[in-house]
Protein backbone atom coordinates (compact mmCIF):
# COMPACT_ATOMS: atom_id res chain seq x y z
CA UNK A 1 0.00 0.00 0.00
CA UNK A 2 1.27 3.26 -0.97
CA UNK A 3 2.46 5.87 1.86
CA UNK A 4 0.94 9.47 1.75
CA UNK A 5 3.81 10.87 0.74
CA UNK A 6 4.69 8.44 -2.01
CA UNK A 7 0.88 9.50 -3.43
CA UNK A 8 1.40 13.07 -2.94
CA UNK A 9 4.78 12.93 -4.87
CA UNK A 10 2.97 10.91 -7.75
CA UNK A 11 0.66 13.45 -7.88
CA UNK A 12 3.41 16.15 -8.16
CA UNK A 13 4.90 14.32 -10.86
CA UNK A 14 1.74 13.60 -12.67
CA UNK A 15 1.07 17.37 -12.59
CA UNK A 16 4.11 18.52 -14.06
CA UNK A 17 4.06 16.20 -16.67
CA UNK A 18 0.62 17.52 -17.90
CA UNK A 19 1.69 21.12 -17.73
CA UNK A 20 5.38 20.32 -19.87
CA UNK A 21 2.50 18.43 -22.20
CA UNK A 22 0.43 21.73 -22.44
CA UNK A 23 3.51 23.66 -22.61
CA UNK A 24 4.88 21.31 -25.48
CA UNK A 25 1.05 21.68 -27.31
CA UNK A 26 1.07 25.40 -26.83
CA UNK A 27 4.35 25.74 -28.65
CA UNK A 28 3.62 23.25 -31.55
CA UNK A 29 0.17 25.46 -32.13
CA UNK A 30 2.38 28.63 -32.22
CA UNK A 31 4.73 27.34 -34.51
CA UNK A 32 2.00 25.42 -36.98
CA UNK A 33 -0.45 28.78 -36.69
CA UNK A 34 2.85 30.72 -38.02
CA UNK A 35 3.00 28.22 -40.88
CA UNK A 36 6.77 27.82 -39.59
CA UNK A 37 8.63 25.39 -38.21
CA UNK A 38 11.90 25.95 -36.56
CA UNK A 39 14.31 23.61 -35.63
CA UNK A 40 17.76 23.51 -33.84
CA UNK A 41 20.64 21.46 -35.75
CA UNK A 42 23.24 20.26 -33.33
CA UNK A 43 26.73 21.23 -35.08
CA UNK A 44 30.35 21.00 -33.70
CA UNK A 45 33.32 22.65 -34.61
CA UNK A 46 36.46 22.83 -32.72
CA UNK A 47 35.08 21.09 -29.79
CA UNK A 48 32.28 24.49 -29.84
CA UNK A 49 29.08 23.71 -30.60
CA UNK A 50 27.58 26.21 -32.69
CA UNK A 51 23.90 27.67 -32.84
CA UNK A 52 22.82 26.78 -36.07
CA UNK A 53 18.58 26.90 -36.41
CA UNK A 54 16.42 26.32 -39.73
CA UNK A 55 13.28 27.72 -40.56
CA UNK A 56 10.69 26.41 -42.91
CA UNK A 57 7.40 26.51 -43.87
CA UNK A 58 5.94 22.81 -43.79
CA UNK A 59 3.79 22.68 -46.68
CA UNK A 60 5.14 19.70 -48.31
CA UNK A 61 6.93 22.10 -51.20
CA UNK A 62 10.53 21.10 -51.69
CA UNK A 63 12.66 24.16 -50.14
CA UNK A 64 15.74 25.97 -51.72
CA UNK A 65 18.63 26.38 -48.64
CA UNK A 66 20.21 28.97 -47.78
CA UNK A 67 22.31 30.67 -44.80
CA UNK A 68 22.10 33.92 -43.24
CA UNK A 69 25.45 34.99 -41.70
CA UNK A 70 25.35 37.78 -38.86
CA UNK A 71 27.46 40.84 -38.14
CA UNK A 72 30.54 41.38 -36.15
CA UNK A 73 28.86 42.16 -32.85
CA UNK A 74 25.47 40.53 -32.81
CA UNK A 75 24.31 37.72 -33.29
CA UNK A 76 22.14 35.93 -36.06
CA UNK A 77 18.57 36.69 -34.25
CA UNK A 78 19.38 40.07 -35.96
CA UNK A 79 17.47 38.15 -39.15
CA UNK A 80 14.35 37.45 -36.68
CA UNK A 81 12.52 40.54 -35.77
CA UNK A 82 9.18 38.83 -34.89
CA UNK A 83 6.89 42.08 -34.85
CA UNK A 84 4.74 42.64 -37.56
CA UNK A 85 6.11 41.00 -41.21
CA UNK A 86 9.88 42.28 -40.34
CA UNK A 87 11.82 38.96 -39.68
CA UNK A 88 13.89 38.04 -42.65
CA UNK A 89 13.85 34.53 -42.02
CA UNK A 90 10.69 34.06 -41.91
CA UNK A 91 9.78 36.15 -45.01
CA UNK A 92 12.27 34.02 -47.13
CA UNK A 93 10.39 30.79 -45.40
CA UNK A 94 7.05 31.87 -46.72
CA UNK A 95 8.96 32.68 -50.30
CA UNK A 96 10.41 28.74 -50.54
CA UNK A 97 13.18 28.51 -48.61
CA UNK A 98 14.52 26.60 -45.90
CA UNK A 99 16.36 29.12 -44.04
CA UNK A 100 19.09 28.84 -41.81
CA UNK A 101 21.15 31.12 -39.20
CA UNK A 102 24.11 30.55 -38.02
CA UNK A 103 25.69 32.19 -34.81
CA UNK A 104 29.49 32.53 -35.44
CA UNK A 105 31.87 30.61 -32.46
CA UNK A 106 31.60 32.98 -29.08
CA UNK A 107 28.54 35.05 -30.94
CA UNK A 108 24.70 34.47 -29.29
CA UNK A 109 24.13 30.77 -28.78
CA UNK A 110 27.03 29.22 -30.22
CA UNK A 111 29.45 27.81 -27.68
CA UNK A 112 31.66 30.46 -26.06
CA UNK A 113 35.43 31.06 -26.77
CA UNK A 114 38.24 31.62 -23.87
CA UNK A 115 40.08 33.97 -26.38
CA UNK A 116 37.75 36.58 -28.27
CA UNK A 117 40.47 36.99 -30.77
CA UNK A 118 40.35 33.22 -32.12
CA UNK A 119 36.51 34.11 -34.34
CA UNK A 120 38.52 36.26 -36.75
CA UNK A 121 37.10 36.43 -40.49
CA UNK A 122 39.42 33.65 -41.41
CA UNK A 123 37.79 31.55 -38.42
CA UNK A 124 34.24 32.52 -39.07
CA UNK A 125 34.85 31.46 -42.71
CA UNK A 126 35.35 27.82 -41.66
CA UNK A 127 32.36 28.00 -39.34
CA UNK A 128 30.36 28.88 -42.11
CA UNK A 129 31.95 26.09 -44.47
CA UNK A 130 30.93 23.71 -41.35
CA UNK A 131 26.94 25.18 -41.30
CA UNK A 132 27.22 24.72 -45.35
CA UNK A 133 28.55 21.65 -45.61
CA UNK A 134 26.15 20.21 -43.22
CA UNK A 135 23.22 21.96 -44.74
CA UNK A 136 24.15 20.35 -48.11
CA UNK A 137 24.29 17.05 -46.69
CA UNK A 138 20.87 17.23 -45.61
CA UNK A 139 19.66 18.43 -48.64
CA UNK A 140 22.18 15.99 -51.50
CA UNK A 141 22.95 19.31 -52.84
CA UNK A 142 26.53 20.83 -53.77
CA UNK A 143 25.81 24.25 -53.53
CA UNK A 144 23.90 27.10 -51.92
CA UNK A 145 22.87 30.77 -51.39
CA UNK A 146 24.32 32.37 -49.11
CA UNK A 147 23.57 35.84 -47.55
CA UNK A 148 25.75 38.01 -44.98
CA UNK A 149 25.26 41.12 -43.52
CA UNK A 150 28.15 43.51 -42.64
CA UNK A 151 31.17 41.59 -41.20
CA UNK A 152 28.79 38.51 -42.50
CA UNK A 153 29.83 40.16 -45.76
CA UNK A 154 33.86 39.68 -45.26
CA UNK A 155 33.26 36.13 -43.81
CA UNK A 156 30.84 34.83 -46.04
CA UNK A 157 33.12 36.58 -49.23
CA UNK A 158 35.80 34.83 -47.89
CA UNK A 159 34.18 31.80 -47.57
CA UNK A 160 32.70 32.07 -51.12
CA UNK A 161 36.40 32.84 -52.82
CA UNK A 162 37.85 29.95 -51.11
CA UNK A 163 34.78 27.12 -51.92
CA UNK A 164 33.60 28.12 -55.11
CA UNK A 165 32.01 24.70 -55.83
CA UNK A 166 30.00 25.28 -52.67
CA UNK A 167 27.99 28.70 -53.23
CA UNK A 168 25.37 28.67 -56.26
CA UNK A 169 24.27 32.24 -55.51
CA UNK A 170 25.89 35.39 -53.27
CA UNK A 171 24.14 38.06 -51.20
CA UNK A 172 26.82 40.81 -49.92
CA UNK A 173 24.14 43.00 -47.72
CA UNK A 174 25.70 46.23 -46.55
CA UNK A 175 29.02 45.35 -47.33
CA UNK A 176 32.46 46.25 -45.48
CA UNK A 177 34.50 46.68 -48.45
CA UNK A 178 37.18 48.30 -47.20
CA UNK A 179 38.88 48.98 -43.76
CA UNK A 180 36.76 50.95 -41.65
CA UNK A 181 40.07 53.30 -40.15
CA UNK A 182 43.26 52.21 -38.14
CA UNK A 183 42.33 51.22 -34.85
CA UNK A 184 44.00 49.47 -31.91
CA UNK A 185 41.56 47.06 -31.17
CA UNK A 186 43.50 45.84 -27.41
CA UNK A 187 40.76 44.52 -25.50
CA UNK A 188 39.97 40.35 -27.23
CA UNK A 189 36.16 41.08 -26.63
CA UNK A 190 33.84 44.07 -27.08
CA UNK A 191 31.55 45.65 -24.19
CA UNK A 192 27.81 45.36 -25.32
CA UNK A 193 25.54 47.87 -24.60
CA UNK A 194 21.89 49.11 -25.21
CA UNK A 195 23.46 52.46 -26.80
CA UNK A 196 25.57 50.07 -28.53
CA UNK A 197 23.09 48.06 -30.32
CA UNK A 198 21.45 51.06 -31.27
CA UNK A 199 23.88 52.56 -33.55
CA UNK A 200 22.56 51.04 -36.90
CA UNK A 201 19.49 53.20 -36.18
CA UNK A 202 19.29 56.70 -38.47
CA UNK A 203 18.93 59.45 -35.92
CA UNK A 204 17.08 62.90 -35.54
CA UNK A 205 18.72 65.56 -35.48
CA UNK A 206 19.06 65.83 -31.66
CA UNK A 207 20.23 62.81 -32.27
CA UNK A 208 17.09 60.29 -30.96
CA UNK A 209 16.74 56.88 -32.88
CA UNK A 210 14.27 58.65 -36.01
CA UNK A 211 10.92 56.53 -35.17
CA UNK A 212 9.77 57.56 -38.83
CA UNK A 213 12.47 55.15 -40.37
CA UNK A 214 12.10 52.65 -37.28
CA UNK A 215 9.10 51.75 -35.81
CA UNK A 216 9.57 51.68 -32.05
CA UNK A 217 8.24 48.30 -31.20
CA UNK A 218 10.42 46.61 -34.60
CA UNK A 219 13.99 48.78 -32.28
CA UNK A 220 12.92 47.74 -29.05
CA UNK A 221 11.68 44.23 -30.09
CA UNK A 222 15.58 43.51 -32.06
CA UNK A 223 17.44 45.80 -28.75
CA UNK A 224 15.49 43.40 -26.30
CA UNK A 225 16.89 40.34 -28.23
CA UNK A 226 20.27 41.83 -28.55
CA UNK A 227 20.46 41.75 -24.83
CA UNK A 228 18.96 38.55 -24.30
CA UNK A 229 21.37 36.85 -26.84
CA UNK A 230 24.19 37.99 -27.31
CA UNK A 231 24.26 39.41 -23.53
CA UNK A 232 27.15 42.09 -22.25
CA UNK A 233 30.11 40.65 -24.61
CA UNK A 234 30.67 39.61 -27.80
CA UNK A 235 34.06 38.73 -29.38
CA UNK A 236 36.38 41.21 -31.21
CA UNK A 237 38.30 39.26 -33.47
CA UNK A 238 36.31 40.41 -36.43
CA UNK A 239 36.14 43.84 -35.27
CA UNK A 240 40.46 44.00 -34.80
CA UNK A 241 39.94 42.81 -38.59
CA UNK A 242 37.65 45.59 -39.67
CA UNK A 243 39.39 48.21 -37.91
CA UNK A 244 42.54 48.81 -41.05
CA UNK A 245 42.96 51.06 -42.76
CA UNK A 246 40.73 52.43 -45.82
CA UNK A 247 43.14 51.32 -48.29
CA UNK A 248 42.78 47.96 -47.74
CA UNK A 249 39.83 45.78 -49.11
CA UNK A 250 38.46 42.88 -47.05
CA UNK A 251 36.28 40.93 -49.15
CA UNK A 252 38.23 39.02 -52.26
CA UNK A 253 35.60 39.98 -54.65
CA UNK A 254 37.18 38.80 -57.66
CA UNK A 255 37.90 35.73 -56.74
CA UNK A 256 34.19 34.88 -56.14
CA UNK A 257 32.71 32.99 -59.08
CA UNK A 258 28.91 33.00 -58.20
CA UNK A 259 27.00 35.56 -59.18
CA UNK A 260 26.44 38.10 -56.89
CA UNK A 261 24.26 40.61 -55.63
CA UNK A 262 25.54 43.99 -53.79
CA UNK A 263 23.04 45.72 -51.92
CA UNK A 264 23.60 49.05 -49.94
CA UNK A 265 21.86 51.50 -48.53
CA UNK A 266 23.02 55.38 -49.87
CA UNK A 267 22.84 56.35 -46.40
CA UNK A 268 25.31 53.26 -44.99
CA UNK A 269 27.98 55.04 -43.02
CA UNK A 270 30.27 52.08 -43.10
CA UNK A 271 29.86 51.89 -47.15
CA UNK A 272 29.86 54.36 -50.22
CA UNK A 273 27.74 53.54 -53.39
CA UNK A 274 31.10 54.55 -55.01
CA UNK A 275 33.14 51.47 -52.90
CA UNK A 276 30.22 48.73 -53.59
CA UNK A 277 30.42 50.06 -57.44
CA UNK A 278 34.57 49.57 -57.09
CA UNK A 279 33.72 45.91 -55.57
CA UNK A 280 31.13 45.03 -58.22
CA UNK A 281 33.12 46.06 -61.11
CA UNK A 282 35.48 43.41 -59.64
CA UNK A 283 33.24 40.53 -59.88
CA UNK A 284 33.64 38.37 -62.98
CA UNK A 285 30.04 36.41 -63.14
CA UNK A 286 27.66 38.29 -65.72
CA UNK A 287 24.72 37.62 -63.40
CA UNK A 288 26.19 39.86 -60.33
CA UNK A 289 24.35 42.84 -59.67
CA UNK A 290 24.46 45.69 -57.97
CA UNK A 291 21.57 48.13 -55.72
CA UNK A 292 22.17 50.97 -53.95
CA UNK A 293 18.73 51.56 -51.81
CA UNK A 294 18.17 55.72 -51.83
CA UNK A 295 17.64 56.73 -48.54
CA UNK A 296 18.17 53.76 -46.49
CA UNK A 297 21.12 52.92 -43.92
CA UNK A 298 22.68 49.89 -42.76
CA UNK A 299 19.82 48.29 -40.52
CA UNK A 300 17.62 48.70 -43.77
CA UNK A 301 15.49 45.32 -42.98
CA UNK A 302 14.40 47.12 -39.90
CA UNK A 303 13.88 50.48 -41.75
CA UNK A 304 9.78 51.17 -42.30
CA UNK A 305 10.56 52.81 -46.13
CA UNK A 306 13.02 50.28 -46.92
CA UNK A 307 12.55 46.48 -45.73
CA UNK A 308 10.41 45.59 -48.21
CA UNK A 309 11.78 46.84 -51.23
CA UNK A 310 15.09 45.36 -49.79
CA UNK A 311 13.88 41.89 -49.41
CA UNK A 312 12.06 42.02 -52.88
CA UNK A 313 15.15 42.64 -54.18
CA UNK A 314 16.94 39.74 -52.60
CA UNK A 315 14.39 37.63 -53.61
CA UNK A 316 14.38 38.72 -57.49
CA UNK A 317 18.06 37.69 -57.35
CA UNK A 318 17.82 34.47 -55.91
CA UNK A 319 15.11 33.06 -57.77
CA UNK A 320 16.31 34.80 -60.91
CA UNK A 321 17.57 30.69 -62.58
CA UNK A 322 14.89 28.70 -60.45
CA UNK A 323 17.33 25.97 -59.94
CA UNK A 324 17.34 25.01 -55.76
CA UNK A 325 21.24 24.89 -56.34
CA UNK A 326 23.78 22.70 -57.73
CA UNK A 327 22.89 19.11 -57.42
CA UNK A 328 25.71 16.50 -55.81
CA UNK A 329 27.53 14.24 -57.44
Amino acid sequence: MLSLKKIVMKKIVLMCLSVCICLSLIMLSFVSAKGIFIESVPLDRNDILLHLVRYVKQDGQKKKPILFVHGVTYSSHEFDVDYGDYSLARYFAEHGFEVWLLDIAGFGSSGKVDDGFLPDSDYASEDIEAAVRCILKRHDLSSMDILGWSWGTVTSGRFAARHPELVHRLVLYAPIVAGLGDVRVEESFHKNSWEHAAEDYQRTEDGRIDYNIVEKAVADTYLSNAWRYDRESSPNGGRRDLLVSNNIRLIPTAEITAPVLIIAGSKDPYVTPELCQEAYQTLGNKDSQLVIVPGASHAMLMERPYYKVFREKILAFLTADNSMGGKAD
